[in-house]
C-alpha cells in the first residue's frame, strides 16, 4: 500500500506544493520547472518578479530532499541555462530543514560534506526553519531559535518531509482497533496484530517487536526444565539460540556491551563467579536482562526494508504447508511447540545520498564512509542491479549514456 506525503496539516501545502511520491508527481515537477523558465523569459516582467518565479524551494533535508535539490541544480546549471541564458543569474534553490543539519540520519562526515558542497554550489541551506504556512507565492517559516516568522517568495515548492498513512489504511486501523498509530502494527512475522491472515509490509506498517521483560516469566519457565526454581548455565544454553532469534534486541545488547554470549551477561549480573557455578532465580534473571529492551529500534521506511520484507513473505508463503508440518521457527515461550517460520530479520546493506555533480556519499556497514565520484559509480552499479529485469536495466543505462553524451531532455511533457 505504501504511504503518502506527510504534510503535518500545514496550511496550503496540498494546494501549492509538489510531492515526490508518484510518477505523476515527477511529470508535474518537470512541467513546472520548464514553465517557470518560460514565464521568467517573458519581456513584461520586473527583475523582482523573475527572481520569485525562478526561486525553487525544497522543504525537507532528508535523503530525498537533498537528492532532489542536487539533481535540480545539475538540471538547471548543465542544461536549462543553455536554453534560457538571459535568466541564468536569477535562478536560486533553497533547501529548508527544521532540524540542525541536513541528512541527520547519516554519518556526521557526510552531513558536513553535503552542507559544504551545497554552499559551494550556491544552494541555500536553511536549517532550523519550520514551515508554518504556504500560499501561492510565499512560504512562511518559523525560526526555531527566536520564533521569528519569515516569508520567502517562491516560484515552485517541493515538499519532502517524510511519510504519512494512507486513508484506506487509517480506516482499516480503526476497524481492528489500532487507532492513534502512525502505521499498522505487525508482529515479527509481518502479521497484522489482531489478525492471523492479514500481512502488511513496507511503509504502511511497522514491526511491533515484543519485549523480553513482557515474557520474562515464560522464558524462565521454559528454560527451567527441572522446575527447580533456578536456572543453570547448561539449562540456559539450551534455549539461548531461541531467545536470540525471538528477541533480536538481546543480540544487539550483547554487541554493545562487547560480550561474547548471553552467559557473559548472566555472569556480569552475578559478579566474579565462575560460569559453571552460576545459578539464577527469577529475580536474578530479570535483573540480568533488565536493560535489553533499551536496544529496540523501529526499521526505517525505505525501499530496502520493503524489498527484504517482500522476499521474506514470498518464501514463507511458498513453504506454508511444509512448515505447518515441520515448524522451523524459535520456541513458543508463551505456548507449546515452535513457530512455523523464522521471524523477519532486516539486514542493512548501507545507504547512499547522491549530492549532484557526479558525486555521491555512501555509508556502508562497518562504519565505512565514502564520498566522491567513485561512490557515484558504486551507486550506478547498485541502482542498476536492483532493477527488476534486464530490459529495464538496458533502458535505464541507455538513458544515462544519452544524458552523458547529449545532456538531459528539457522538452515539455
Amino acid at each position: 500500500m505504501g504511504a503518502r506525503a506527510n504534510t503535518f496539516n500545514t496550511p496550503g501545502v496540498v494546494e501549492n506544493c509538489h510531492f515526490l511520491k508518484e510518477v505523476e508527481d515527477a511529470q508535474r515537477i518537470r512541467r513546472s520547472v520548464i514553465d517557470c523558465f518560460e514565464r521568467a523569459s517573458l519581456p513584461n516582467l520586473t527583475d523582482e518578479e523573475r527572481k520569485r518565479i525562478l526561486h525553487f524551494v525544497v522543504v525537507g533535508g532528508g535523503p530525498t530532499g537533498v537528492e532532489f535539490s542536487a539533481e535540480l541544480h545539475d538540471f538547471v546549471n548543465e542544461d536549462l541555462v543553455k536554453l534560457y541564458p538571459t535568466v541564468k543569474d536569477l535562478v536560486k534553490i533553497t533547501l529548508l530543514e527544521a532540524g540542525d543539519h541536513i541528512l541527520n540520519m547519516f554519518d556526521k562526515r557526510i552531513t558536513a560534506f553535503a552542507e559544504e558542497k551545497f554552499q559551494r554550489d550556491g544552494i541555500d541551506v536553511k536549517t532550523g526553519s519550520m514551515v508554518v504556512k504556504v500560499s501561492d507565492k510565499e512560504i512562511s517559516t518559523k525560526e526555531r531559535g527566536n520564533g521569528n516568522i519569515t516569508s520567502i517568495p517562491y516560484g515552485m515548492a517541493v515538499w519532502s518531509t517524510g511519510i504519512g498513512t494512507r486513508p484506506v489504511i487509517m480506516d482499516f486501523m480503526k476497524q481492528i482497533g489500532q487507532t492513534n498509530r502512525r502505521a499498522l502494527a505487525t508482529d515479527e512475522w509481518l502479521r497484522v496484530e489482531g489478525s492471523d491472515s492479514i500481512y502488511a509490509l513496507g511503509d504502511c506498517a511497522t514491526i511491533n517487536q515484543r519485549k523480553v521483560m513482557e515474557d520474562i516469566s515464560a522464558i524462565f519457565s521454559k528454560a527451567d526444565k527441572d522446575n527447580s526454581g533456578t536456572l543453570t548455565v547448561k539449562e540456559f544454553q539450551e534455549v539461548i539460540d531461541d531467545i536470540c532469534e525471538r528477541y533480536p534486541q538481546v543480540e544487539l545488547h550483547l554487541k554493545n556491551k562487547q560480550m561474547h554470549d548471553i552467559v557473559d551477561l548472566l555472569k556480569d549480573s552475578k559478579g566474579d563467579v565462575a560460569k559453571e557455578s552460576i545459578e539464577l532465580d527469577i529475580e536474578g534473571f530479570k535483573s540480568a536482562l533488565s536493560q535489553v529492551d533499551s536496544q529496540m529500534k523501529n526499521l526505517p521506511a525505505t525501499a530496502q526494508v520493503a524489498a527484504q520484507q517482500g522476499a521474506y513473505l514470498a518464501r514463507c508463503f511458498n513453504r506454508m504447508e511444509e512448515c505447518e508440518q515441520n515448524p522451523e521457527g524459535p520456541l513458543r515461550f508463551r505456548g507449546s511447540g515452535r513457530h512455523r517460520f523464522h521471524p523477519f530479520r532486516y539486514k542493512h546493506f548501507g545507504q547512499f545520498a547522491p549530492l549532484g555533480g557526479e558525486q555521491t556519499a555512501a555509508q556502508l556497514p562497518g562504519d565505512w564512509v565514502s564520498i566522491g565520484q567513485s561512490s557515484q559509480w558504486l551507486w550506478y552499479s547498485v541502482y542498476a542491479s536492483k532493477l527488476v529485469s534486464w530490459r529495464t536495466r538496458a533502458l535505464v543505462i541507455s538513458d544515462w549514456t544519452r544524458r552523458f553524451v547529449f545532456g538531459r531532455d528539457s522538452s515539455r511533457i
